[in-house]
Parts: structure tokens; sequence; C-alpha cells
């Protein structure tokens, strides 16, 4: 790999561009040990400060993974105009659900307080859905209907980010919970859950909302 000396007008900007050039294109790669400290030295023409300044700064972005008695490695990179969509896309499906489930009992909270009554209606509709198509047996109805009406809710929430990221994070999991749930007995089991918090949502009572969501979790 041939290298251009670094000149004294480039410092530690230069050399972690240079590195972040080199991890975007995959000369330098997930998991791979960064070159030594004299290494990188000897390779970009600078002193030891602008090196470890260099590293500081990449670590401190998320490209490199520091470990003391190991040495510097590389993270997996991530172009930085990277959209949300883009990001779900390659992550784990049970690392959304925590997220989704995190998001799941603010939201609750949030439409008990803030819901119309045509996003009431909305909801019991979803609510409705899912109970039929739980007891038919109806796994892939009963999945989508449950992501409905939990949908429904975090647009009840009455803030639109809140909304948005929940659906974001829950269109992404119908094929992982279709994987996870052969049959509809685990929708069967809550759907008293499910319905006593449509109607703490309904009644305005934040404390019981938030007592439904998180028992829904549990379960």
């Amino acid at each position: 790999m041939m290298n251009t000396p670094i000149h004294k007008r480039s410092l530690a900007d230069e050399v972690a561009n240079q590195i972040k050039a080199y991890i975007r294109s995959g000369h330098y790669v997930a998991g791979q040990r960064l070159p030594t400290e004299p290494e990188l030295m000897k390779q970009y023409g600078v002193g030891r400060s602008s090196i470890r300044e260099a590293v500081r700064m990449l670590a401190n972005s998320g490209l490199l993974r520091v470990q003391q008695g190991l040495g510097t490695f590389i993270n997996e990179f991530v172009e930085e105009n990277e959209t949300l969509h883009q990001r779900l896309s390659r992550a784990a499906a049970r690392d959304i659900d925590e997220v989704r489930q995190l998001l799941e009992v603010k939201i609750a909270q949030k439409a008990a307080l803030n819901r119309t009554a045509r996003q009431l209606d909305e909801i019991e509709g979803f609510l409705n859905e899912r109970i039929q198509a739980a007891q038919e047996g109806k796994i892939e109805a009963c999945i989508q209907a449950d992501i409905n009406f939990h949908v429904s809710i975090a647009r009840a929430s009455g803030n639109e980010i809140l909304a948005d990221m929940y659906y974001a994070f829950s269109s992404r999991l119908k094929s992982w919970f279709l994987e996870i749930y052969p049959d509809t007995s685990s929708f069967i089991q809550t759907n008293g859950l499910h319905k006593s918090l449509f109607l703490s949502i309904k009644d305005g009572n934040e404390e019981q909302a938030l007592r439904c969501a998180r028992e829904i979790l549990r379960h």
C-alpha cells in the first residue's frame, strides 16, 4: 500500500481523514487491528502526538475501538448520512424490539393524555381485529393487527417524532414475529391486557395505561 507522507499543515485531521478513507474503501475492515503507533508514524510521516490525536478523534466518532493492552481495532463503517431506515435494515431484530418496547410504555402514557375520539375508534378497531384473528388462529393477520394497534396508540400520543420512531421500529419486526410465534396462543393470552390498555387510554388514566403497557411487555 503506497502512502503519501503528511505535511506539517495536515497533522491529526489529515491522518484521521486518510484512515477514514481506508476504512471507507475497505483497505481497513471491521475487526482488523490498526497498525501500531510507530508504524502509523512512519506511514504518515507525523509525530506520535498527531497519531494519538487522530486515533482519539476516530474513536470518539465510533470508527475505531481502543482496547487497552490489545490495540486499536476497526469498527464497522457507517456512512455519516445513513438514514434510520438504512440503519434498521442491518440491525438485529432483538435490538430493534428492545427499543420498540422502551418506546411502548411512553406512548401508552402519552396516548392516555392526548388521544382524540377518532383515534380511540382507530385503536379499538385494530384491537377487535387482533382479538378476532387470534381466536381464529390467523397468525399473520393477528401480528399485523397487533402492530397496527400499537402504532395507532403511538399516533395518539400527540408526539409525531415518537410516533414516527415507533412505526419505524415496529414495522421492521413482522417477519421476526412470524418466526418466533408459531400460533396465536400468546396473543389470545394477552387479549385481555390489550383491552385493558385500550380502556385505560380511553378513560384518560395515565397511571393505569403505564401499568398495562408494562404488564404486556412482562408477559
